[in-house]
């Protein structure tokens, strides 16, 4: 091990150890106190705009990549706003920990009781998006958890101001001082140590792009709830109604580009895309959107350009769109199982049985019928915020807010009973 490494390793060791303390802390708050932190929080932020947004300056002085990259590391105003909002509307929300225990009485008088409690500390390593750090913050406070961020090294300076801020707010309402950290430093070997820390943090929760996704899994000695990359369908079935289609494949991939809810695949019934493709297609190349299409497309569509077969597997984060011709739902169901991420997917369609059953038959954490892809979000889904978007098998899918971040114990009550 080198120096560095063990250095980083003796951090993480400390930041947890203080973690666990409060953690213990906020599992046994009162949830009134905790919802008061989360309030006190989002007053700090506010306070505290000028030397975010003074700070986010110099992250975007050095940032050098794509325009939509770009955004999802800018803060304005507006968005440190809907920041303190957000943590807001997580101190609204019901106490996941106060859910009523469920209880049985077994057949030698043993009463059981199965109740909720946080799962203890939790470590987010997480990339571009500054607001992220808030949002993981407050719902982990929410739920009873402690959290230690790791943030992308181009938004450290706005990573570190939004965290001053929130720690101060918990800290007034007289919240555990190391309920929240953040890590000191940009350095990459920190990840590694926080993915090493068996022991200290119970969860990693990576969210990011595939590669960092892929590494945590890969590298991590800590369970790990695995973000989902966003390669999203929208689906045009061929009951649609046009200019719902035209307006939601609009927004599902043009509002934010960057984002994980963003439509990265159209899909669009051949029985109406002679009709309806030209009209996407110029809808979206107004909006500044390039195309990859497949040869019946570009058959309709002449200027887009010619997909090559990895395009269907790339999440782009940015305004370029793959476009397919299908046969129908099942040919539609079948190019997404394929090619997609069980993130979010949806059909547009005014046909209610080929709806259902779109619904019914897809794979994906999230599917919606005429919606955009887009409102695959904790806040749209009325958990105030998120932690990330999640895929899997073996634990919840979808955005995950603060009643995900629970867990169970069982409390058994007897009357001298003894196992024979």
């Amino acid at each position: 091990m080198t120096a560095e490494a063990d250095l980083n390793t003796q951090i993480i060791a400390a930041m947890g150890k203080k973690a666990r303390q409060a953690a213990a802390s906020l599992a046994h708050m009162p949830a009134g106190s905790r919802d008061a932190g989360l309030r006190a929080a989002a007053a700090a932020l506010r306070e505290a705009a000028p030397d975010i947004l003074a700070a986010n300056a110099r992250d975007m002085e050095s940032f050098q990549g794509t325009s939509a990259f770009g955004d999802r590391l800018l803060l304005t105003p507006a968005r440190v706003e809907a920041m303190a909002h957000g943590i807001e509307e997580v101190a609204n929300l019901p106490d996941p920990l106060a859910a009523p225990p469920e209880t049985w009485t077994r057949p030698n008088g043993l009463k059981i009781s199965r109740v909720r409690q946080p799962l203890g500390v939790l470590g987010m390593i997480y990339e571009s998006r500054p607001n992220v750090g808030a949002d993981a913050a407050s719902i982990a406070i929410k739920s009873g958890n402690a959290i230690i961020l790791r943030g992308g090294s181009e938004s450290y300076h706005s990573g570190k101001a939004i965290n001053v801020a929130v720690t101060k707010g918990l800290a007034q309402a007289g919240l555990p001082e190391h309920a929240v950290q953040v890590a000191p430093s940009t350095d990459r070997r920190f990840v590694a140590a926080m993915l090493g820390a068996a022991g200290l943090i119970d969860l990693i929760i990576p969210r990011g792009g595939k590669s960092l996704v892929e590494r945590v899994q890969a590298e991590a000695r800590v369970p790990v709830l695995a973000h989902a990359e966003g390669l999203n369908h929208t689906y045009i079935h061929k009951a649609a109604d046009f200019a719902m289609a035209r307006a939601v494949l609009a927004n599902a991939k043009m509002r934010r580009t960057g984002v994980c809810g963003a439509t990265e695949s159209l899909l669009i019934d051949a029985a109406i895309a002679p009709a309806l493709l030209p009209l996407l297609e110029s809808d979206l190349r107004a909006l500044g959107c390039a195309f990859r299409a497949d040869a019946a497309a570009r058959a309709l569509c002449p200027t887009m350009d010619e997909a090559r077969p990895e395009d269907f597997d790339t999440e782009w984060l940015d305004a370029v769109l793959n476009v397919k011709l299908v046969a129908g739902v099942d040919d539609a169901l079948a190019h997404i199982a394929a090619h997609g991420s069980e993130h979010t997917d949806a059909i547009i369609t005014d046909d209610p049985r080929a709806a259902e059953y779109f619904l019914a038959q897809v794979a994906s954490a999230v599917s919606m019928w005429n919606a955009s892809t887009q409102f695959c979000d904790g806040g749209e889904f009325g958990f105030g915020a998120e932690i990330g978007i999640a895929t899997g098998r073996i634990h919840a899918r979808g955005p995950i807010g603060p009643e995900q971040l629970t867990t169970f114990r069982y409390v058994v009550r007897g009357t001298g009973q003894v196992r024979p």
